[in-house]
């Protein structure tokens, strides 16, 4: 710091070296934007030079003095940028590309598809009787084992398997056949 004050170019450009990371790393934690951090890193160094008659040492150490002086500066740049509304500002690099209206319409196509395979889907459960339906909502909803269907109905376990498997098959057959399409039909 002597040598700085003393105007020895090489000596802070020593100092620039040693410390242009760190005060770099204050900058962007306090303003949270590269470009803004690397001109806080100039004007901190260029600052350095020109208070560093002001260096005390018996204050405390050299980092320790940069440091302060990088985070006030980053604070009241900060603030500066905030009243001027740099950060409401939407930075057209990090936004990414414009939203294409084609794949939009394709996402809401895609919904009203899967809406069409859901009442599709609805339409083949309800074409199923009602034990049969009962069964499979308690065994693929509800989490009953058969027995526990079979004890839940006042049915045979033989009777609720049957009604188990004619309706899935009957679900199959139905997903299948083609009255429910994979890609949905308009």
């Amino acid at each position: 710091m002597a040598r700085v004050c003393d105007a020895d170019e090489e000596a802070l450009a020593c100092l620039f070296k040693r410390y242009a990371r760190v005060v770099r790393g204050v900058a962007y934690r306090v303003l949270r934007d590269p470009s803004e951090a690397d001109d806080l890193l100039q004007d901190v160094l260029i600052l350095i030079q020109r208070l560093s008659t002001t260096f005390d040492v018996s204050k405390g150490s050299a980092r320790h003095w940069i440091l302060q002086i990088a985070y006030r500066r980053a604070i009241s740049r900060r603030r500066y940028l905030t009243s001027r509304r740099f950060y409401q500002w939407v930075d057209v690099d990090e936004a990414g590309e414009l939203k294409d209206p084609h794949v939009e319409v394709d996402r809401l196509n895609e919904r009203i598809d899967d809406s069409l395979r859901v009442a599709a889907i609805d339409g083949a459960f309800e074409s199923l009787s009602e034990d049969q339906q009962q069964t499979l909502r308690l065994y693929f909803f509800e989490g009953y084992t058969l027995e526990e269907i079979a004890a839940k109905l006042g049915q045979s376990k033989g009777n609720v398997k049957h009604h188990y498997f004619r309706g899935l098959e009957r679900l199959r057959k139905h997903i299948f056949a083609g009255k429910l399409s994979t890609k949905g039909a308009v």
